[in-house]
């Protein structure tokens, strides 16, 4: 028995490795890094929880993403990427919505418990 649950998670560590690998090569080659884009850039603001995390933002925050988006839309337009040296990494991609979207989401279901009496 013991040497079953050994092996078990040496299989459960393989497996998340396996899993972190494809995850990364997925991010690597799709391409958002390499017209700078971050990873919530790519979120669709008809979403209502991302529209209302979105008007939320600071305005610097809000200033920077739009020029993100822009600087992406022309590159894209044509069919030219940034310098190797100003692609997104992995250290810069971090959460800059997702705190918002937490709590707009936390807040829609409050009302929505609400709205049941």
């Amino acid at each position: 028995a013991f040497k079953m649950a050994v092996s078990s998670k040496v299989t459960l560590g393989l497996g998340q490795r396996m899993w972190n690998a494809l995850a990364a090569w997925t991010i690597r080659n799709s391409g958002f890094q390499k017209i700078g884009l971050l990873r919530e850039d790519l979120y669709m603001e008809e979403d209502p929880v991302v529209s209302e995390a979105i008007r939320r933002l600071p305005e610097n925050e809000k200033n920077l993403r739009n020029y993100r988006i822009k600087r992406a839309l022309d590159l894209s337009m044509k069919h030219a990427e940034l310098p190797r040296d100003m692609w997104t990494t992995p250290e810069q991609d971090v959460p800059y919505l997702q705190p918002y979207m937490e709590q707009v989401a936390k807040e829609l279901k409050e009302k929505k418990s609400w709205n049941r009496f």
